[in-house]
């Protein structure tokens, strides 16, 4: 009898023992089940765009974080132990309150190669609740070398859906939606509508990225555009600026050249941009036979590069850092005053600036071509009033203020600096002046390549006080014939500048 009631204890003990487990173990299971669910709420809401640009859903839209319906909320995020734990140094550096503003904010990134794929990642470990990533291309073996979160296995890869795949295993609660497109013209109301907090513009394509930013600053956005990064070594020249400041940088000339000339947009535009001469030059473009060819007509979407570019890894990986940096900060609303960026030698150049609207004045009866900013501001305004008094006189006025073609100070130390080192055009034995430099340059003056054209940067060259008045009298088809070799340098040296200035 004794030992059927041990038996029975026994019995009772383990299904009480059993029962308590199994209620444990499904209150813990159900916990566990209810955060992955919320996350992957925010997570499975995302529209892609295939590679015919048809939109796809993927997963389940319309919850938000809390439950409620309509849309996502992002003010409850931080309360959630896991996402405070993981943004606890952010908090700690931020503060609750900003890093909340952070963590409500909606960024665009256009352009996930070396770069983008940094900015978005960084942005993404910030805590940003929201992203867009959009980029055509996709991921290849050789882009491996610089870019955030790809491997091998993802070459083959749409970049943008690349980095949402990655993105959801960092930070699961951040909705990132990925677009397989091509940012131009007629999808710029479907991927900057939306009012987005910040904008970063991390294409290499100058006619793309001259879009995106006019954009931009039609629709009063904020936007961070990255420059040239490729073929420099130096992280300690990398500066974040407006446009107007990062003389030194090709690209930057050419973006802010058209910038002002087709949308008259002189800056207001923050960038991110080195200060460093660029180490190495693209490489020739080779078809299968080893022939040099022609890159265009291996082009897969006009106006987008197909020779290669020499990239030190490292170098766009800290721009899209800085950029994250950048926005971040914004974001947070924390006041940050970035190194100014010093010309200390403008005077020089402000002087051949002042030889060459002399020049022109003497020479051709008008130097509007080569007026400052303000003066020509000046004169168009004058002429728009006179327009409105008397209509017949917009043709005087026409050909009083002539058509624009800017040649500020600053592509005067471009053409003098950049071009032909402070020497004369007919004196580039030696290339680098060194000390010589200031010296060599009071003695010149710059005046038109080829007469019959204006005085744009693809048509100015300095020369000596005597050589110029030699050149003013001299016809260039004669050049061509008698001096062959003269002629084909500068010829060279003004195409570099019209392909760096976008001018074909």
């Amino acid at each position: 009898m004794a030992e059927r009631s041990k038996q029975w204890l026994l019995v009772g003990t383990g299904a009480l023992f059993g029962s308590l487990s199994t209620v444990a173990l499904l209150r813990l299971f159900s916990r566990w089940a209810g955060k992955r669910q919320v996350k992957g709420l925010l997570t499975s809401c995302s529209v892609i765009s295939d590679w015919n640009g048809k939109e796809k859903l993927f997963g389940r839209c319309g919850t938000r974080y809390n439950g409620a319906p309509d849309g996502l909320v992002y003010s409850d995020l931080l309360k959630d132990e896991v996402v405070s734990e993981q943004l606890t140094r952010n908090i700690q550096f931020f503060g609750m309150e900003s890093q909340q503003k952070v963590t409500e904010s909606y960024v665009v990134v256009i352009g996930l190669g070396g770069v983008g794929s940094h900015a978005a990642s960084m942005l993404l470990r910030s805590g940003v609740g929201r992203l867009l990533l959009v980029d055509f291309d996709q991921v290849s073996l050789s882009s491996l070398n610089r870019h955030a979160v790809a491997t091998r296995d993802d070459v083959g890869t749409p970049k943008a859906l690349c980095l949402q795949k990655h993105f959801s295993a960092i930070f699961p609660e951040c909705h990132v939606e990925a677009r397989v497109q091509l940012y131009d013209a007629s999808s710029e109301e479907e991927i900057l509508s939306g009012r987005p907090d910040f904008v970063l513009d991390c294409i290499d394509n100058i006619d793309t990225k001259v879009a995106l930013l006019a954009a931009c600053v039609r629709r009063g956005l904020r936007v961070l555009s990255a420059m040239g990064a490729g073929a420099r070594a130096d992280p300690t020249r990398i500066r974040v600026a407006d446009l107007r400041e990062s003389s030194i940088d090709p690209l930057s000339r050419s973006v802010r050249h058209r910038l002002r000339k087709d949308y008259g947009i002189e800056g207001g535009i923050a960038v991110v941009f080195s200060l460093e001469k660029p180490k190495v030059k693209l490489l020739p473009f080779k078809g299968l036979t080893g022939e040099e060819e022609n890159p265009s007509d291996y082009q897969i979407v006009p106006g987008f590069r197909v020779r290669i570019i020499p990239v030190l890894g490292t170098i766009p990986a800290i721009f899209g850092q800085v950029m994250a940096s950048y926005v971040a900060t914004q974001l947070a609303g924390l006041c940050v005053q970035t190194e100014p960026v010093v010309n200390l030698d403008l005077d020089h150049y402000r002087i051949l600036h002042q030889r060459l609207l002399e020049h022109e004045e003497l020479i051709y009866g008008s130097a509007v071509q080569v007026l400052d900013m303000d003066t020509r501001q000046w004169r168009l305004s004058l002429c728009s009033a006179y327009w409105f008094i008397l209509n017949h006189m917009g043709l005087l006025c026409y050909a009083w203020f002539g058509v624009i073609f800017t040649t500020d100070v600053e592509e005067v130390m471009y053409v003098v600096k950049e071009l032909w080192h402070g020497r004369s055009a007919r004196d580039q034995s030696q290339k680098d002046v060194g000390r010589k430099m200031w010296r060599s340059v009071n003695e010149l003056m710059l005046v038109r390549w080829d007469k019959s054209r204006p005085a744009t940067v693809n048509n100015l060259i300095p020369l000596k006080f005597t050589e110029a008045g030699a050149h003013e009298s001299t016809m260039i088809d004669r050049i061509r014939e008698e001096e062959p070799e003269f002629y084909t340098m500068v010829a060279n040296v003004l195409k570099r500048a019209e392909e760096e200035f976008a001018l074909r």
